[in-house]
């Protein structure tokens, strides 16, 4: 059974140089609550692991606006300027992956694989990205084999989460949000909306309640 904490604990738990993976797409599904307060403990030096920057003011670019990210794992950053401007002051480090091999990344990380094997990327810089492990040819086909992710912490928000820390994600924010709630050795939710056990069907769970550690009210902030 998770812990139910507040905002202000479940932040607490992000320490300086931790990587941390942040569920959602452009904001959505961003746990808004927890990266307020994160924002508010000025750790620093953090590695995020997300889908993408949402533009400045919102969602996890906050943390980025601040400069408390030293690295940033991506597919796409453009909604931003912050980004660039701190990579090409050389305060903070991107790194774009294929948004594809993104999430599959972290399915591996979550699944305990060695890694992925995709031709999305081939004669491109991506070959030269630290998450590049080697190329390999198959049936005559080559392909880049691209490394695991995995997290200290996930960052995730649910629309819908019972006492046993099952999550259910709504539409479109439930964008790498499941996936990542495998592959982090903590895992804090905020939820939405909390129901009794049993309020959310079986076969409508999409994060397990085994996987989670933590779960914030947010539907009481």
């Amino acid at each position: 059974m998770p812990k139910f904490v507040s905002v202000k604990e479940a932040a607490s738990q992000v320490k300086d140089g931790m990587t941390v993976m942040i569920g959602g797409f452009l904001g959505c599904g961003n746990p808004h609550h927890i990266i307020d307060e994160i924002v508010k403990s000025g750790v620093k030096n953090l590695t995020i692991i997300a889908n993408d920057s949402p533009k400045t003011g919102y969602g996890l670019a906050k943390l980025i606006d601040n400069h408390q990210v030293k690295l940033l794992i991506a597919s796409h950053v453009g909604m931003n300027q912050n980004v660039a401007d701190q990579m090409n002051a050389g305060q903070m480090e991107v790194n774009l992956i294929p948004q594809g091999s993104l999430a599959e990344m972290v399915r591996a990380g979550g699944g305990g694989l060695g890694g992925i094997i995709t031709p999305t990327g081939l004669a491109t810089p991506v070959e030269e990205s630290p998450w590049t492990h080697s190329k390999i040819t198959i049936d005559g086909k080559e392909y880049l084999v691209m490394k695991p992710l995995h997290a200290d912490i996930a960052l995730l928000e649910a629309h819908t989460v019972d006492k046993a820390g099952n999550c259910w994600f709504k539409g479109t924010s439930r964008n790498f949000n499941d996936l990542m709630a495998t592959a982090a050795d903590t895992v804090i939710v905020e939820a939405n909306h909390l129901v009794e056990i049993g309020g959310i069907e079986p076969e409508n769970v999409m994060a397990q309640g085994i996987l989670v550690k933590y779960v914030v009210d947010g539907g009481a902030l």
